[in-house]
This record gives structure tokens, sequence and C-alpha cells, in this order.
């Protein structure tokens, strides 16, 4: 009865990851319809639920973006999570912060990427195109040790069959094949749990 039980609960986990992943990067297939200039200026939010202008962003805001129109709030999340386990996070040791900073934290690859490690799944990194699956949140850096962050979609390249990128690189937000074009730091699946609400 035991392993029934389980099962069952196993199918649901991996139902409930389908629907969502494939919804989360329906979301980030509508942002690349936005016309957003690539703009990191700092702007005091509203909170929770804060969001600079939809005309400007960057590759994070992607991500928050996607997230939220599935009624996720990264910032919020993030904000919370980081004000319970700021030595967890890099804030002091990157930007030599003391204290979380709601218009900012969520907005930031590492903290992105510390969050995702620790609320969702942290997947391994490989170089087999059927390891990332649509809804994945990959994480790079950039030629000049710049982090950046995408989706995966769920379009393949007609060239190299590798899943499709929505991603902000500095021209908006665009669907590429970019997967393997730089160095992957991370690669993650949240899918949020009552426990996030």
């Amino acid at each position: 009865m035991k392993k029934y039980y389980l099962l069952i609960l196993l199918i649901l986990s991996q139902t409930s990851f389908a629907d969502f992943s494939k919804d989360l990067a329906s979301a980030a297939l509508e942002r690349t319809s936005k016309n957003v200039t690539y703009d990191g200026v700092y702007i005091p939010i509203p909170y929770p639920n804060g969001d600079v202008p939809e005309n400007i962003g960057v590759c994070t805001d992607v991500v928050i973006r996607s997230y939220r129109a599935l009624g996720v709030d990264l910032q919020r999340l993030v904000h919370e999570d980081m004000r319970s386990n700021f030595s967890k996070y890099p804030s002091k040791r990157i930007w030599g912060l003391a204290n979380t900073d709601k218009n900012i934290d969520h907005r930031r690859v590492p903290n992105l990427r510390e969050f995702f490690s620790r609320h969702g799944e942290s997947l391994a990194i490989s170089q087999k195109p059927g390891d990332y699956v649509k809804g994945d949140i990959i994480s790079w850096v950039l030629p000049g040790n710049l982090p950046h962050i995408g989706i995966v979609s769920d379009k393949l390249s007609s060239t190299t069959g590798n899943p499709m990128i929505v991603h902000n690189i500095g021209s908006g937000p665009k669907l590429e094949d970019m997967l393997f074009k730089y160095k992957i730091t991370g690669h993650y699946r949240y899918v949020p749990t009552s426990q996030d609400d």
C-alpha cells in the first residue's frame, strides 16, 4: 500500500511539473513579442509584485515576468528567503551588501541561482540537448565574467536540434539557439509548491 501511495505521489508531481513547465515555456515565448530595451537601471519598485517599467528589462526580468504570468512572484519569494537566509546568498560576497533590497535582489542572476538551488532542483550540466527540457532555467557566464539566465522553450532549432532559449542578452527578449554558446553555470527546475504561497 505504501509503495502504491508513493507511486501516485510521483505521478502527480511529474504531471504537475509537465503542466507547469509547458505553461512557463509558453509565458517565456510570449515575452519575445514585447518591445523591451535592455536596461538594468536601479529603480525603487513596489512590493510585492513590483516591476520596473514594462519597456525596459534585463535577462532576469524575462524569468521574473514569465513566472509572474503564472502567478508566481519571485520578488517576494527571493526577498523572503534572503531575509531569513542572507548568509547563504552571495550579496555580501559579490556586492558588499549587509541587508536585503527588495528592489533589486531578485533581478540579480547569482541570487536567482541560489534561490532555484534552494527551492527547486539543481540538475546536472551536460552537453546533451535532450537533458534540457521546456521550462528549465539555465544560467551561463558570458565573456567578461558576466552572469546570464534564460528559459528553455518548447521549440527546437531546425539546424542543430538544440532546445531554443528565451533570453535577453542585450536586444530585448529573443528566442535563440544559444544553449551551448556560452559556458553553462547552472541548470534548474523550479515549480512552486504550496509552501511558496
